[in-house]
């Protein structure tokens, strides 16, 4: 056939048609889980609508402009699609080698927190402001930085073969990496952080395989710090007020309660099919505060109902089944660490930001990844996405 150029795919038959590369069973298109992709777009473009509803009448946040908080999502999208692209060609074996200098980095950017550079927003002091209304928070970058420095060194040994599993000595030395920059987030104080970390590091021992021992003895520690915690009042007085009003809906309806009270309200109106995308009452009257980020879940209980909220609980669950199926899968511990890893922090960060709008948990100020306006967690999701799509498109094909 003439004027088709045509090519010969190593190992995969005789020459094809140039433009059939891009679909070819070794192309990295053809790899991607597109399942993970099209529900982390799916959910980023409902969280566009869902941001938009909450913040179009806001005037007191959105500097007059009823499309200034929607621009800004879009652009956080955008950044975060480029860094996915930018992990999945890097590739997470090559940033392997370069964990030390990502762990640095969020390191030290969690410690310009509490220099004069942070900014204290709802009690957090955790943002740091870069000007022109943008902001970073360092503690989003972290998360990212503890699942893989832990998978570095709890695989070393194991992917070499030395060990069929990770030792005493590697468990700890890991358990030391992710205790310094967890400490300087409970400094802050950013409960909330802490809490996705805690969970994500007890998601990372399970899947390296180490001995059940860390993990019930991690639980203990942790329950014991909280206890210690209460009791010695290392908590601020707003972050006590939070958990008041959730043992005790009622407590201070006007005050400490107002937030979860009004998020139930938004919610329990949107029956099964909700009031109509941006005609929600409470979300239009401005009633529940930070609705377009902590609170985003009520927009979409009001004005899509049960069916909107179902879905992007759907969505969430499909992402989390095909993380899981690429830990199950991959033919190397670091790869299936990673993956673990981020498993349990979506998971524990999607059930508490729920959790407290339906009001099964404790307001924690953590986003609902994807959906939720802030541009750290934007990114920091994406790569983990990149990451995710790395794994499943570096693993050797089936023969």
């Amino acid at each position: 056939m003439t004027g088709v150029k045509s090519f010969s795919v190593s190992g995969y038959g005789p020459e094809r048609p140039r433009w059939t590369r891009l679909f070819a069973r070794d192309s990295v298109t053809r790899r991607l889980d597109w399942p993970i992709l099209l529900a982390a777009l799916a959910l980023s473009t409902i969280g566009s609508l869902l941001v938009y509803s909450a913040t179009r009448n806001r005037t007191t946040i959105n500097q007059g402009d009823p499309h200034y908080f929607l621009v800004r999502h879009l652009m956080n999208l955008g950044i975060g699609f480029v860094l996915m692209t930018g992990t999945i060609w890097l590739g997470h074996r090559a940033l392997r080698n370069a964990v030390p200098v990502l762990y640095g980095l969020s390191l030290l950017g969690v410690l310009l927190v509490l220099t004069p550079l942070g900014a204290t927003i709802n009690g957090n002091r955790n943002w740091i402001v870069l000007g022109g209304g943008f902001s970073l928070q360092p503690s989003e970058f972290v998360k990212v930085s503890i699942i893989l420095g832990m998978a570095m060194l709890l695989s070393a040994q194991v992917d070499t073969g030395d060990r069929t599993y990770p030792d005493s000595r590697t468990v700890i030395q890991a358990l030391g990496l992710a205790a310094v920059p967890i400490m300087v987030v409970m400094m802050m104080p950013d409960l909330g952080s802490t809490m996705v970390m805690t969970v994500t590091i007890l998601g990372v021992l399970l899947a390296s395989g180490a001995s059940n021992r860390w993990v019930f003895g991690l639980l203990a520690v942790g329950v014991g710090g909280a206890v210690a915690v209460w009791q010695l009042h290392l908590l601020d007085q707003y972050q006590i007020n939070r958990f008041a009003a959730f043992a005790d809906p009622n407590l201070d309806p006007s005050g400490v309660g107002y937030n979860t009270n009004q998020a139930r309200i938004a919610i329990g109106s949107g029956g099964l099919t909700g009031q109509g995308l941006f005609h929600g009452a409470q979300t239009t009257g401005q009633f529940v505060p930070e609705q377009q980020t902590d609170f985003v879940f009520t927009v979409a209980g009001e004005e899509l109902g049960f069916v909107g909220a179902g879905l992007i609980i759907a969505l969430i669950g499909v992402i989390l089944w095909r993380a899981c199926r690429i830990a199950r899968e991959s033919t190397e511990l670091y790869s299936t660490i990673v993956a673990g890893g981020i498993v349990a922090w979506f998971s524990f960060q999607s059930f508490e930001n729920i959790g407290m709008a339906l009001g099964i948990m404790p307001v924690a100020g953590i986003p609902l990844p994807f959906v939720s306006y802030g541009g750290s967690s934007m990114f920091a999701v994406w790569v983990a996405v990149g990451l995710l799509q790395s794994i499943k498109v570096q693993r050797p094909l089936q023969a």
